[in-house]
């Protein structure tokens, strides 16, 4: 199986595409995500005709509209980067997910400073063109920064989150989409979606249990867009415990009473700060293993992604 295509700022791969002719390399990207990963790098201002070597260019507002400018406010490169971000944006629907460098006025998700008409910062408040465009075109995409990836929790739900989208992608969207589709992709993601929010976890529940109530293809617009809102919250330890001792609800009448006195210690270990979250998961896949169930051998919280990721090793 190929693996799955995902945007990336061209700087973060090595490539010396920055406005001093440098980069950003991230060898996280590189050497670990590009085992899973077909990377399709963009440099905006680059593919914009800006140039390498470049002046530095900021966000500048001028009579209410943000214009990107060079540093000294005497080039206005605004129409060449929306040029090139509607020629490319329509490219990159098959992405599932992308990592942008911060800070950037091109490329930055957030906290990307906004000067006024003199050049004197005004807020830090703003948003890179091309990311701004990017998230607006594709608002179910995974989107993240790679400097964020070094927060072990934003990175696994970074990486979960791409995962899914690439399940929902493959397997739902467009001309897969069934109501048997939807209703087993909705059940693949039972207990991660508990994690994640149960209280959008009760709402998508209902809303697949009458299929009638509107069109199919309307219906799971409104799930995909409640569980891409779900899955981007960050998971407590507390709503970790809360879907392992319901997913344990269907294993303890198969498991000895010793070993479900371990799995429970290990959980409340975990609660307490004292393992990782890689220590109870394994004994609750070693369960299912034992004994199987059916129900929850499809169930992607066990295993959201590739083991060799490492990322529950860390939160």
């Amino acid at each position: 199986m190929s693996n799955i295509p995902v945007g990336i700022s061209t700087c973060l791969l090595g490539k010396e595409v920055r406005y001093d002719g440098g980069h950003k390399h991230s060898r996280y990207c590189t050497k670990v995500l590009a085992q899973h990963f077909d990377f399709r790098s963009i440099c905006p201002e680059l593919e914009a005709g800006l140039g390498v070597p470049r002046p530095a260019i900021h966000l500048r507002e001028k009579d209410g509209e943000l214009r990107l400018t060079d540093n000294k406010g005497t080039a206005d490169h605004t129409e060449a980067m929306d040029d090139f971000i509607q020629q490319v944006m329509p490219s990159l629907a098959d992405l599932r997910g992308y990592i942008l460098m911060a800070k950037s006025p091109s490329c930055g998700m957030e906290r990307i400073k906004i000067h006024d008409a003199d050049g004197k910062v005004m807020n830090r408040d703003g948003r890179g063109l091309f990311a701004e465009a990017l998230m607006k075109a594709y608002p179910l995409m995974p989107v993240e920064e790679e400097g964020r990836l070094n927060d072990n929790v934003l990175r696994e739900n970074f990486i979960e989150r791409v995962f899914a989208y690439d399940d929902w992608m493959l397997n739902v969207a467009g001309d897969k989409l069934t109501k048997q589709s939807l209703q087993d992709f909705h059940r693949r993601y039972k207990f991660a979606l508990l994690a994640h929010s149960e209280k959008i976890y009760r709402q998508l529940g209902p809303m697949l249990a009458d299929m009638k109530s509107e069109p199919l293809e309307d219906i799971a617009d409104h799930y995909i867009r409640g569980f891409m809102e779900a899955m981007t919250q960050r998971v407590s330890r507390g709503a970790h415990v809360n879907a392992m001792n319901h997913l344990l609800g269907y294993l303890k009448n198969d498991m000895s009473a010793a070993d479900k006195t371990v799995l429970l210690e290990q959980i409340d270990a975990y609660h307490r700060g004292e393992v990782p979250l890689v220590v109870p998961m394994t004994l609750l896949r070693l369960a299912q293993r034992r004994e199987p169930v059916d129900y929850l051998s499809t169930q992607k919280y066990l295993t959201p992604y590739p083991d060799e990721l490492g990322l529950r090793n860390n939160v």
